[in-house]
């Protein structure tokens, strides 16, 4: 309750000391129909909330002040990133000090949030405490210890060879943040996917907006919450909401925009990008398959496919395996035992398992259940194929054969359903897979060497496993991202501070060694000695400062 002074309403008055200050610092109110004045303020200014203060004809009536939801629009959009320019600017975000604060804030805020974490992962997909502990907290602790660890090397100057051509002189190259710079995140994983490029954009010194993925609503407000109590404000925001907000944002100019999600969405993102020249990181997905050879050891096989499947957010992930191909004599004892295998994690109705995601959303759902009843496939099922559309739960499901021409081997499946294509020789599965477009990851399972090396020869993907799923994350010495369909750019570890950092050229001179060769007037002396130059050889130096050539 707060109260208000009308006398009358021409000459408002206000009491309350807060209300009055709102009055004076709001950039524009009204009247409703309500007889409610309605104020705005600038997203800037503290009292930028709407509040909706009703108005009486008669002195002194307490009155209720109700909280409206501003929207965020391309005004807002441009406000914000000016005020991050403007935090960039004062040079802060360079500062190692300051780059240190925000990645320990971060490491705090998930060491101090880890049951909130975890229960708002809970409500977005049902995900259980065990993977939300392991493929969403720890990695984003872990990506935090490794860049305070390793930040002071990562910002030292790079030294580099020069040329004979600029003796003497000397090189190096700096690693310099690039300004303003937008994530945009995505649903499957939607804390350690929307923080670990934050990460990455810190490290390298810039200040950094993140829209979280409203499909995962719980995750993006608790990231929103998290964000303003633990780091700097001033240069690292949160916006939430869906596509217009996500729109306004991309109509604005950033330094670099990075982007997880669909290569629909991809498109979109980097035509609003192109409009200003702005470099973006697109991290995609694409139809990610497991060749499985029949001299593998099958039980080992089994457990790590359905930990690339199943465990996996249950299929829900960029990186999970979307197709098996196999020889069509192994692929009875193979469905065999993945059937089993899949009893013994989640038990004989893993409908009722606790220890498997739900699908995200009725959307998805219905998205899934089509590729399941299309008319091509629904007869090929030989594993699972229970669902529950009121609980979002789909069974691990196996198709066997399906046409190439069917959905579901034309689209990225993102969900529990694995269909395996049988081919007469393991060698064959080379021309199927590039007969596709290029996957985030591919993975081998053999003991040929000859095949190993083939198979990473010939396939081209974003990164590759042999003999695993999906552990090549974990490993940050590696660099994580797509080619062709499945993205550009790559990020983890290094890679994260280099993909938000230009790589700034330095040559230094001294005034001496100025040597009259390179100016006019061209003398056939000069010609012979800078060809001697640029060719390299001392030996055709020494010939041309005598006045001698080879020829």
């Amino acid at each position: 309750m707060r109260s208000l002074c009308v006398e009358p309403f021409q000459n408002l008055s206000v009491v309350d000391t807060g209300a009055r200050r709102a009055f004076t610092h709001c950039s524009s109110w009204k009247t409703n129909h309500k007889h409610e004045a309605v104020l705005s303020f600038p997203l800037s200014s503290p009292f930028r909330k709407s509040l909706c203060i009703c108005l009486a004809s008669s002195a002194n009536l307490p009155v209720m002040m109700e909280e409206k939801k501003q929207t965020f629009d391309a005004n807002e959009a441009a406000l914000l990133v000016k005020e991050l320019n403007e935090s960039f600017r004062t040079g802060k975000t360079k500062s190692y000090e300051w780059r240190v604060s925000q990645l320990k804030g971060i490491e705090k805020m998930v060491v101090e949030r880890e049951k909130d974490i975890s229960e708002a992962l809970y409500k977005d997909l049902s995900k259980p405490e065990y993977e939300a502990f392991v493929s969403e907290i720890a990695m984003v602790k872990s990506s935090c210890e490794e860049a305070l660890k390793e930040l002071k090397q990562w910002m030292k100057p790079e030294k580099a060879k020069t040329s004979m051509a600029t003796y003497p002189s000397s090189a190096e190259i700096v690693s310099e943040p690039l300004g303003a710079v937008l994530v945009i995140s995505t649903w499957n994983y939607p804390f350690s996917l929307s923080v670990k490029p934050v990460i990455g954009a810190i490290t390298a010194g810039n200040a950094v907006a993140l829209k979280p993925s409203e499909i995962a609503p719980a995750t993006s407000s608790l990231l929103s919450k998290l964000f303003e109590e633990y780091l700097d404000r001033s240069a690292v925001r949160v916006v939430e909401g869906g596509v217009l907000e996500t729109t306004a944002l991309l109509e604005q100019k950033w330094d670099k925009i990075f982007y997880t999600g669909s290569p629909r969405v991809g498109r979109i993102v980097m035509t609003a990008a192109a409009k200003h020249l702005t470099p973006v990181v697109l991290e995609l997905g694409g139809k990610c398959p497991a060749v499985i050879d029949s001299d593998v050891d099958l039980q080992v096989t089994v457990r790590r496919i359905i930990a690339g499947k199943w465990q996996l957010n249950n299929g829900q992930a960029c990186i999970s395996v979307d197709y098996i191909i196999t020889t069509k004599e192994f692929a009875p004892k193979l469905i065999d035992a993945l059937r089993k295998g899949i009893e013994e994690f989640f038990g004989t109705d893993p409908m009722e398992s606790k220890d498997i995601s739900r699908i995200v959303s009725s959307n998805h759902f219905s998205r899934l259940e089509s590729l399941m009843d299309n008319y091509k496939v629904f007869n090929k099922i030989v594993v699972g194929g229970q669902r529950n559309q009121k609980k979002l739960k789909i069974a691990p499901t196996i198709f066997l054969d399906v046409p190439g021409d069917s959905q579901l081997m034309q689209e990225e499946i993102f969900g529990p359903l694995l269909p395996i294509i049988t081919v007469e020789n393991v060698e064959d599965s080379i021309d199927l897979i590039n007969s596709k477009p290029k996957p985030l990851t591919a993975y081998l399972f053999t003991n040929n060497e000859k095949l190993k090396n083939n198979f990473v020869q010939s396939v081209s993907s974003g990164g590759m496993v042999i003999n695993d799923t999906v552990l090549h994350v974990t490993v940050s010495s590696l660099p994580f991202g797509g080619v062709g369909e499945s993205g550009m750019g790559s990020y983890h570890g290094k890679f994260s501070f280099d993909a938000f950092s230009h790589k700034k050229a330095v040559l230094y001179r001294s005034f001496s060694g100025d040597a009259s060769v390179r100016y006019p007037p061209y003398t056939p002396e000069k010609q012979k000695l800078i060809r001697a130059v640029m060719n390299g050889g001392i030996f055709d130096i020494i010939l041309a400062l005598m006045g001698w050539s080879r020829d």
